[in-house]
């Protein structure tokens, strides 16, 4: 097996990817190209236009960080994956290995804080909206958005240091698209049983404290929702529309694929398929589902398209696509 030292392991990881499914490189890399580069427009079009200062309500604050998280989230994985589709052999050191893996993993919590953090905002729209403006200062959304930020850093940490820290000895073949803990941890010569259960431990905690937190800021509002009139229910109702849709895709989502590790009758072809559906479904919805459901932002979005400068920052991202597809940056 190429990059294995006799003496010491393996130097490199050889990522297996798509070769599992013969002759269908070119159709899988055009399809995740097609979608990568919406994926990019789309969350980078909302960046920009969000930056925008006159757009003041907190949820275009939140929404913006959760669109930054969306276009690096991504970018953690699809460019090497698409490397893949081109190339006989992906290789990848082991360092970058786990920087990629503990990114992806810590963006895709990260992003989950985030949407919890949207939630309470619009728990406060709806259930204390005079209060709303005074609660809600630039102050009280940094400090948010740090806590998510810092949620994110520190649930995923431990797991992917242990894993790190194991000896590889034998094989150097990951199967998947990308570094993915669970299969890279097959390859460790050494018992990691509780690597196992430090990894369901703080996936249950990433998981399960967002989501309690979710189902309470939704409880509150139902509740509310329930003491007022009518045109006040629509009201509210269309004010968390777009935020209950993209939390019940992503969260859906991951439960499938959490399923379809732990169930023994899923082939490793479905896995990888439907990891890499999930890394790219909630990112390439979210800015269609937030810009639908808002005219505002619709408004918005229409005139910065009429700017060059927003261009020109997709243009820098997809020069650095081809940076990581043809000259191996990562």
């Amino acid at each position: 097996c190429q990059g294995l030292n006799q003496d010491t392991g393996p130097i490199v990881f050889e990522i297996e990817g798509f070769d599992i499914l013969p002759g269908s490189g070119p159709f899988f890399f055009l399809l995740a190209l097609l979608v990568y580069m919406l994926v990019l427009l789309g969350n980078g079009v909302v960046v920009c236009t969000l930056s925008d200062p006159r757009l003041t309500s907190p949820m275009y604050f939140f929404l913006q960080n959760l669109s930054f998280v969306d276009l690096v989230y991504t970018t953690t994985t699809i460019p090497n994956m698409l490397a893949g589709f081109l190339m006989d052999q992906l290789t990848i050191s082991i360092p970058g290995c786990f920087l990629q893996m503990y990114f992806f993993t810590q963006l895709a919590v990260t992003g989950r804080a985030i949407l919890t953090v949207m939630a309470y905002d619009r728990y406060l729209a709806v259930c204390n909206p005079l209060r709303y403006t005074a609660i809600m200062t630039r102050s009280v959304r940094m400090l948010l958005v740090t806590g998510a930020w810092s949620f994110g850093l520190l649930c995923t940490l431990p797991p992917r240091v242990l894993a790190f820290l194991r000896p590889y000895c034998g094989p150097n073949m990951v199967r998947h698209s990308w570094c993915d803990l669970s299969s890279v941890r097959t390859l460790a010569c050494a018992d990691t049983s509780i690597d196992n259960v430090l990894s369901l431990s703080f996936a249950m905690v990433a998981l399960l404290t967002t989501g309690v937190l979710i189902l309470t800021s939704y409880f509150l509002i139902a509740t509310s929702m329930y003491q007022m009139g009518v045109p006040e229910r629509l009201k509210a109702f269309s004010t968390c529309a777009a935020h209950l849709t993209v939390v019940s895709i992503s969260y859906s989502a991951a439960s499938f694929v959490y399923i379809s590790y732990r169930v023994g009758n899923f082939s490793s072809e479905v896995r990888i398929i439907v990891s890499v559906l999930y890394s790219a479904l909630t990112p390439f919805l979210n800015p269609m589902i937030y810009s639908l459901r808002n005219k505002e932002l619709r408004i918005a979005i229409r005139k910065t398209l009429e700017l060059r400068h927003c261009f020109t920052v997709y243009f820098l991202i997809l020069w650095g696509l081809e940076c990581k597809l043809f000259q191996g940056c990562f």
